[in-house]
């Protein structure tokens, strides 16, 4: 309570403050320390300049517990707490400590400016800093122990004391969170707010269901049949643009028959809870020293014209008439006297839920959640307790998918308990539509519904000055006064109470000041005074054109001449509320006892009339057939008179009634106006919170909850922390609190979720600290997707099989994400390029579904590290069923080199999304090391494919937003995000044009090193030296044996033990027992191959190879071991050179494995083109300009000629997914052909193919060149004779032989296999199974060239037929080979090796 306020020079204090304050216009502050009268300020002792405007004591604020500041705009300073400087300012001064508690007091007169107080000193709310208690709703849990729905006097106790009693509580509110400072204050802001809906029912024409405006637009007005509403929406509820009056119902209407048992026979059982409000709101009439208020006089002696004299009082309202923290420790200003209540008071003055309760549940832990639209409310599916909640959330610009937005809602679970404080309008559409959706519910659900009686009318130029109209910045000489300050209480000495009612006098807010004198004017209906003379009729006309031509608030105008008036009285409660086209619908019939409506007009026009003035009946009254208006609409959802669901919707308690017995939905309670059964001929906010707190204080008590009233708040930082978090170990309640006991699975999830949630939170912090601006977009994609185990191929046929089975099921799927970057810097400059990801996912076939989608994660054009020059934009997310079980999507766009050049094509890959869904991993193995795709880890549950349609892409576009602190910073959000996003997608769709791709100077991706056990040096017969690699068998349950595997021409080992490949050959076959040989031959890559060798000198490293190991690796005492040998294209050519002209003996030789060729290579159509269709072959003409070598490696300092090879390689006719930017790439291409399907290779391997090959002499590339286009394997130049003769191919009797080549070889044709499989079985028959001889061809389709050994897949495409020949050969047809449980095996379990 404040202490009592002293007017004159009696209240005289001292002070060192030695700068003088300014307040008003005109208004010169007087002797330090005295207050003035009648509005003058005399002095306001410590004041300070700020902003041209007069403020309060800086007192002794701990700059810890009060609220940081903003940064200011440029007419202000940085301040470390709200009010106070910091004690290095050299404003700061000392003076006595304060006289009203803490850092609390006396106004010190009315302000000259309404300002917002809550820690901001800008004039301009679009680039002041305010505070914000709602959460974004990225940071919202899957489930809380109690839901909240509305913010209002209801919901905000709610919130409050179930926070207080330690449970975790989400607050769900439909509205914006706005604070003084941001409501409107002018017309065309305050248009930009109105939401209406309704059955729009006037008495001369149809009825009709309308619609529009702002879903979450501060004022709501809703169309009736009989009575129309205006209700707010916003955090804090119609509290935020009430009248703030604060008035007990009277103990006549508590008794009447409507009410339960419990509380008409005993009526006073609600003065506990009303002292509970009284305590927070802190309720308080206008002070007596105050300035005069002439609408306040004027009600006054109206009263006594009407002979009601005795009735007439200054009511108690939540206005507040000085400095200091208000009970929840929000600092508060006194009020501005604006009169703008009714839009809401930007003055900071004001009592509302917002900085009450609601501002005391944030601080004790409570989750707050805007624009989020509660539609319904279902039972939690089974296995689980409590309630599912879904709302349609408006944030991120989600309502311009109109047909999205309320089909496919969010939910939360309350595991506890569910609280309805939506209004009485918005709690009963929420419980019809949630019966329509099968909650068992009373059938009185949406009846006996009350307008509290409510009659709103005009005395319109009167004879005195009134001064009703609302400034946003009011004299302090010529005050308007808060909205309503006096009343005439005619509730009580009535026969029948319910002939009862009050007369207010209130203001009409400045936004309507343009509108107000044509709407006066117009109106039919109006009473004009009678008996008016000629000069009174003459003062009223000129009054009236002074209004019209000098504005409304020309002091001697009808306007300033008009007093407004509210009456709350009892209607007949019968109307109901009713969904119509899913939309709710008011149907007052008999809406106020039309009798006693007439009644009560007569007496405001009596009471005009005898003032002088023009009585106007409401414009819904005077222009809808007698339609009234109601700012406060009560029940739908009515307390049961006798306890059961026959008579009410709930009892006593609050608690929702399962049909029409005594049974209740444990933990479903409605908390306001809904449940008021009759009206209460008073401003209803008092009774509302009154029967919220009884409420829920009766659920605390049944569930043994122990509600903290005790522990007071300090005084907020509302920019920074709550000072109590529901998970303080003291205030968590004990296990028997809860109906439920909570497993360790649910406790584990709990604390997962935390460490999301915190980290969410640093990420939005960390870009608030820094003040970046952000970028955000919604999207929804639909398609179709297979629930089935078995798909678990990472290709694109396999996604597109479970789409075509999907569709043919019906087994649609779909969702509605919003992406939001809080960092626009992190999206552009981060290699993940990454963003947040909320919404919905639906998909009717997997259980579980509609899912919540909270904290996933969005990448912009990652790079694939699956697939060279390809970019995703990735879809990565855990998401929770309304079952309470979890699952992963993870979906993905391909935009890769098919899109060069083809707007279309580029369409197509961004709006494509393959979808795998997954069984859930705990966070650690989802952020595996070891995969290429953490995403797709998991047991698979479904697959299929999503896509964007083109309407949706239309609405998509129109979401585009940047956020930011000021239009700068929005502007360069929304700048550097399409930059990126259009360089990325250029650099896609013009691929063949952008910088060609240079050989790194550093290496990545070095995933699997693969180091050989030993290495040897090798000499030839003729005296060159070479390399063999070998490698010990990891197998060591097996015998080991010995493979030799010969690799290609400019190549050397890594292609068989790749580093960028997680599961290379050399891996594979040393797990399968082999000891493997890797020979690096003359034509490798060594310093001796620019020496002019060709294949026909490799046999010579061949068979000193196989002599190292034949002499090597045999058991001491036994003869030599034949060696069986896998030989890759040239590689192959030179062994078969060697075994046909017999310089390898084929008795050393086990069986042949060839890759591509054997002894008839045979060139492909491209390279043909490069031997006879140019006027010389290419290696002769480039001899003569480049010289003998031609390296495949390249750079930007290389010489002029090679880089302009380089450019002019572009121009190499290839398939459009064969197109790249890779220099080295493109010069492999140019003298061998395309050696792979880029497709099958990574990123790292394509990215550093330049470390994998070499170069290649003229004189080798001559041979080639004839031997590919004879088709023969041939000897040196100039004879170059043939060696495939019928003789020496006699030599290969009995060798086993595979030939296999891939689908798409660019470089040989398939001929080439072909044609040695024919010699072989032409010359020795098909084989002999007996004897173990076979001759066996194999085409891999998808595959290329040399991508059967280096590409990403090839250990379950190639390998595994290679081995199986090399087993039936090595160890016997009986052989079958074991899977070791080695680290290989457990990466091919686990997903982490992808396919």
């Amino acid at each position: 309570m404040s202490s009592p306020q002293t007017n004159g020079a009696e209240d005289i204090r001292t002070t060192v403050i030695e700068v003088p304050v300014t307040n008003g216009t005109n208004g010169i502050n007087g002797i330090n320390g005295i207050n003035g009268t009648n509005g003058i300020n005399g002095t306001n002792g410590t004041g300070k300049r700020l902003n041209n405007r007069a403020t309060w004591h800086a007192g002794t604020h701990d700059p810890v517990s009060s609220a940081s500041a903003s940064n200011c705009s440029a007419d202000s300073f940085q301040h470390n707490n709200m009010y106070g400087l910091g004690s290095g300012d050299g404003w700061n001064q000392t003076r006595p400590g304060p006289a009203f508690g803490d850092h609390e007091e006396e106004a010190g007169g009315p302000r000259s400016r309404a300002y917002a107080s809550i820690g901001s000193y800008g004039d301009d709310p679009k680039s002041t800093k305010f505070p914000r208690l709602s959460s974004p709703l990225e940071l919202m849990r899957p489930s809380y122990d109690c839901v909240v729905i509305g913010s209002g006097y209801g919901g905000g106790v709610a919130a409050s004391r179930m926070a207080r009693a330690g449970q975790s509580v989400c607050l769900l509110e439909r509205g914006k969170e706005r604070w003084p400072g941001e409501y409107p204050a002018e017309s065309a802001d305050a248009i930009e707010q109105v939401h209406y809906s309704g059955e729009f029912a006037p008495g001369w024409a149809p009825k009709k269901i309308v619609g529009g405006g702002d879903p979450t637009g501060m004022y709501h007005l809703i169309f009736g049949n009989g009575q129309n509403a205006v209700v707010c929406n916003g955090l804090g509820g119609t509290s935020l643009m009430n009248a703030n009056v604060y008035l007990e119902a009277d103990e006549a209407t508590l008794k009447q028959e409507a009410w339960p048992e419990e509380i008409r026979d005993n009526p006073s059982c609600l003065r506990e809870y009303y002292d509970r409000a009284i305590d927070v709101l802190e309720p308080e009439e206008y002070p007596a020293d105050w300035p005069k208020l002439p609408k306040l006089e004027l009600l006054e002696r109206q009263a006594k014209y009407l002979n009601m004299g005795e009735n007439f009082r200054r009511v108690k309202q939540t206005t507040r008439f000085k400095n200091g923290p208000n009970s929840c420790g929000v600092e508060m200003t006194p009020s501005a006297l604006t009169g703008q209540d009714p839009t809401g008071v930007n003055d900071g003055s004001k009592n509302t839920t917002l900085v009450t309760y609601v501002a005391d549940a944030w601080n004790w832990g409570a989750d707050i959640f805007c624009e989020s639209e509660v539609r319904y409310i279902t039972k939690a599916p089974e296995g689980q307790e409590g309630y599912i909640i879904y709302f349609a959330w408006h944030g991120r610009n989600r309502g311009h998918f109109k047909a999205n937005l309320h089909g496919d809602l969010m939910w939360v679970r309350a595991k506890e308990a569910v609280f309805l404080g939506a209004g009485a309008i918005g709690t009963t559409e929420i419980l019809l539509r949630s019966r329509d959706m099968g909650l068992p519910l009373s059938d009185r659900i949406g009846q006996n519904m009350s307008g509290n009686g409510d009659i709103w009318g005009f005395g319109y130029n009167t004879d005195y000055e009134v001064n009703a109209m609302g400034k946003p910045f009011p004299s302090p000489y010529h005050p308007v006064g808060p909205c309503i300050t006096g009343i005439i209480d005619n509730r009580e000495g009535h026969a029948n109470p319910l002939d009862g009612y009050v007369i207010e006098e209130g203001t009409m807010p400045g936004v309507l000041a343009p509108f107000l004198q044509v709407m006066l004017e117009l109106l039919p209906g109006s009473v004009e005074p009678a008996d008016e003379g000629l000069v009174g009729r003459f003062k009223s006309k000129l009054a009236r054109l002074g209004s019209a031509f000098l504005g409304p608030y020309y002091r001697k105008g009808a306007i300033e001449r008009t007093q407004v008036y509210l009456i709350m009285s009892h209607d007949s409660n019968q109307a109901y509320l009713t969904l119509k086209d899913d939309k709710p619908v008011l149907e007052f019939i008999g809406v106020g006892r039309s009798e006693h409506v007439r009644h009560l007009n007569g007496i405001l026009a009596k009471a005009t009339k005898a003032v002088g003035g023009t009585f106007v009946q409401n414009p819904f009254y005077a222009l809808m057939g007698q339609q009234q208006v109601t700012v406060h609409p009560i029940g739908g959802a009515c307390m049961a008179s006798d306890g059961t669901g026959d008579t009410g919707v709930t009892n006593h308690r609050g608690e929702v009634f399962t049909g029409s017995g005594t049974e209740v939905h444990d933990g479903l309670i409605v908390t306001d106006a809904a449940v008021i059964p009759a009206a209460l001929g008073a401003n209803p906010f008092a009774t509302i919170t009154a029967l919220a707190e009884r409420s829920v204080h009766l659920y605390a008590v049944n569930h043994e909850l122990e509600i903290d009233l005790e522990t007071k708040n300090g005084t907020l930082n509302l920019f920074g922390h709550p000072q109590h978090s529901y998970r303080d170990p003291p205030r968590r309640p004990h296990s028997h609190s809860h109906s439920h006991s909570v497993s360790g699975r649910e406790i584990i999830d709990e604390f997962q979720e935390d460490d999301r949630i915190n980290s969410a939170k640093s990420t939005i912090a960390m870009a608030s600290r820094l003040n970046d601006s952000g970028f955000g977009f919604t999207e929804v994609m639909s398609g179709f997707i297979h629930r089935g185990a078995g798909l678990k191929r990472d290709h694109v046929d396999t996604y597109e099989l479970a789409a075509r089975t999907a569709k043919s099921l019906s087994e649609t799927a779909r969702f509605f994400l919003s992406v939001q970057s809080f960092d626009v810097r992190s999206v552009v400059h981060d290699p993940s390029h990454r963003a947040m990801l909320t919404g919905t996912f639906v998909c009717p076939t997997i259980p579980g579904s509609p899912f919540m989608v909270r904290r996933g994660e969005f990448n912009l054009f990652l790079l694939d590290r699956k697939a060279p020059g390809t970019r995703n934009l990735t879809y990565d997310f855990d998401m929770h069923g309304v079952n309470g079980k979890k699952l992963h999507f993870h979906g993905y766009k391909v935009v890769d080199s098919s899109v060069a050049l083809s707007v279309s094509h580029f369409w197509k890959s961004t709006s494509t999304l393959y979808v795998t869904i997954t069984e859930p991993l705990s966070p650690e193995k989802r952020r595996c090391k070891d995969a290429d795709e953490c995403g797709l880890l998991g047991e698979v549950v479904a697959k299929g494919m999503m896509h964007i349609q083109p309407k949706d892409f239309l609405s998509e576009v129109m979401t585009l937003t940047p956020t930011g602190s000021n239009i700068y910073q929005k502007v360069k959000s929304a700048s550097n995000f399409l930059t990126f996003f259009t360089r990325k997608s250029l650099s896609l769709l013009l691929a063949p044009l952008t910088p060609l791709q240079y050989p790194s100077q550093t290496y990545s991706g070095f995933v699997n090193n693969t180091p050989p056990t030993k290495s040897f040096k090798i000499k030839a017969a003729d005296g060159v030296v070479t390399t063999l690699h070998m490698w010990e068998p990891t197998n060591t349950k097996i015998p080991a044996k010995n493979l030799f595997m010969i690799p290609g021409a400019s190549v050397d080992h890594q292609i068989f033990a790749l580093p960028t490949i997680r599961y290379n050959a050399v891996n594979y076959f040393r797990r399968a027992g082999y000891r493997v040989f890797v020979p690096v031959h003359r034509i490798g890559m060594l310093m001796v191959a620019q020496d002019d060798w060709t294949t026909f000198d490799v046999r010579l490293d061949l068979k000193a190879c196989l002599e190292k190991i034949r002499s090597d690796y045999t058991p001491e005492g036994e003869e030599p071991e034949a060696t069986y040998t896998i030989a890759h294209c040239m590689g192959s050519v030179a062994f078969s050179a060697g075994l046909l002209d017999g310089t390898i003996p084929a008795s050393w030789v086990k069986g042949i494995s060839c890759s591509q060729v054997f002894m008839n290579p045979i060139w492909n159509t491209i390279n043909m083109l490069k031997i006879w269709g140019m006027p010389i072959p290419l290696d002769t003409a480039y001899r003569l300009v480049g010289g003998d070598w031609f390296s495949f490696s390249t750079g930007r300092n290389d010489s002029r000629l090679q880089r302009g090879l380089n450019e002019v390689l572009r121009l190499m006719p290839v398939a459009r997914k064969e197109i790249c930017n890779n220099a080295s790439c493109h010069r492999v291409t140019m003298a061998l052909g395309r050696c792979w399907n880029h497709g099958n290779l990574n990123e790292a391997t394509h990215r550093q193919i330049d470390r994998f090959f070499g170069g290649i002499t003229m004189t080798l590339m001559h041979l080639l060149m004839r031997q590919g286009y004879a088709g023969h394997v041939m000897g040196n130049a100039p004879l170059c004779e043939r060696l495939d003769t019928d003789e020496n191919v006699r030599r290969l009797r009995g060798l086993p032989v595979l030939l296999f080549v891939g689908g798409d070889n660019a470089v040989l044709s398939p001929e080439s296999t072909e044609r040695t499989y024919d010699v072989l079985t032409t010359a020795f028959g098909t084989g002999d199974d007996a004897s173990g001889v076979r001759y066996r061809r194999r085409v891999v389709p998808g595959y290329g060239h040399l991508d059967c050994w280096m590409g990403r897949n090839a250990w379950k495409d190639v390998y595994p037929f290679v081995r199986e020949e090399v087993d039936r050969v090595v160890r016997g047809p009986e052989y079958k080979f074991q899977e070791p449980g080695d680290e290989f095996k457990a990466m091919v379990d686990s997903g982490k090796l992808l396919y």
